[in-house]
């Protein structure tokens, strides 16, 4: 169950992570520039923010197993599209539609965990699912590149549509329905939007939602800066990118198995409380070194590998926090996490690359923004108060 869930949450990571080392040569396939492929990038978080809000009220409503499959056929028929596309607008749109199919394996993890276990034990099972997820950023990279000396950018995504095929394969045998009755009387008592407004009240899940979102803006805004940053700043070649870029996923990996042991003794809001100031403090410094130039690649590198690590304390308990909120409707819940935390993304890495310059000060000011912005939204809305 951990693997099958790990890998529907994947599929977005993996349709992401992928084609990374392949910017460049689409870049040159299609006689386009930097700016026209990394908005590639753009479009696939887009199209992930909105098609969540679909999905998870039709996974309270209808159960978990069809909204997926439904998901995961459009995965497949529009990573096909991308391979042959004969133009950017093509690829844009292939793009984005292929993200409208991602996002349905991780709206129904997350509702899955939730629907099987209580408020701590979902943390530690988010944070097991990160292992199998984690890979992805790192083993994805990888593949990508030795896709694209064997075959070109192409091959990328007819891999990303068999992987499809394999996940939608596991899920009719392996996936069971786990939607309470209680779940479908609520779903069908009250229609998407008054679920959604019934959510947006809840002031401890919204503090949650934009904390974890916020923290995932920097993420993704470290996933479209890398090219630009390794492979243009730096000159690291096209073969060591994968490796770079794969060592701060081992640190997101690394932090989320700690958390879990951390879950033993302490709870998810005292874990949270510390790790939302370690992480804003991690973003002050590595945008300081990024704009001083101190230690020039030697300073912003491990300072980068640290604001990763501590991404892994946030992502699982922030998320677990959210559904706990509200557990008669994880999957429009799950929706709300999923579409906030890639719409933030989606805005913060587009910030990131309209800010001309210095590709390590546009990326770093960025992280840090988002970061200061994630741990005001969890001290002020989220976290219990002191008596």
């Amino acid at each position: 169950m951990v693997i099958l869930l790990g890998s529907l949450t994947a599929m977005g990571p993996l349709a992401i992570d992928m084609y990374l080392s392949s910017l460049p040569a689409i870049g040159r396939s299609l006689a386009v520039g930097p700016a026209q492929t990394q908005a590639t990038v753009a479009a696939f978080l887009a199209g992930m923010s909105i098609g969540q809000m679909f999905y998870g009220p039709a996974s309270d409503r209808f159960g978990r197993r069809a909204p997926v499959l439904l998901g995961v056929a459009i995965f497949i028929l529009a990573s096909a599209g991308c391979a042959l596309a004969t133009s950017i607008d093509q690829l844009l749109i292939g793009r984005f539609v292929q993200a409208l199919g991602a996002c349905a394996g991780a709206v129904v993890a997350r509702a899955v965990v939730r629907d099987r276990f209580d408020h701590t034990e979902t943390a530690r099972m988010l944070s097991l699912m990160m292992l199998i997820m984690g890979l992805a950023p790192i083993l994805a990279p990888l593949l990508g590149a030795a896709l694209l000396t064997v075959g070109g950018w192409r091959l990328n995504f007819w891999f990303m549509a068999a992987f499809g095929l394999a996940v939608g394969g596991a899920v009719v045998l392996r996936l069971s329905e786990s939607r309470s009755a209680a779940t479908a009387r609520q779903a069908a008592a009250e229609n998407p939007f008054q679920a959604y407004l019934a959510l947006m009240r809840a002031r401890r899940l919204v503090g949650y939602a934009m904390a974890g979102s916020l923290n995932g803006a920097a993420l993704f805004t470290y996933i479209a800066s890398a090219p630009g940053l390794l492979m243009g700043k730096y000159g690291v070649p096209v073969a060591v990118f994968p490796w770079l870029f794969g060592l701060n996923a081992v640190g997101i990996i690394g932090g989320n198995q700690v958390n879990r042991f951390l879950l033993r003794r302490f709870t998810t809001d005292q874990v949270l409380a510390r790790a939302s100031v370690v992480a804003l403090a991690f973003g002050l410094a590595l945008t300081l070194a990024a704009f001083t130039g101190i230690a020039g690649r030697w300073s912003v590198l491990p300072l980068l590998f640290c604001v990763m690590a501590s991404l892994g304390f946030m992502q699982g308990n922030t998320m677990a926090g959210a559904l706990s909120v509200d557990p008669l409707r994880a999957g429009s819940v799950s929706a709300l996490l999923g579409a906030a935390s890639f719409g933030t993304g989606a805005l913060a890495s587009t910030l990131a690359g309209a800010l001309h310059g210095d590709p390590a000060q546009s990326m770093s000011l960025v992280m840090m923004l988002s970061l200061a912005g994630s741990a005001i939204f969890l001290h002020a809305l989220a976290l219990p108060k002191r008596a």
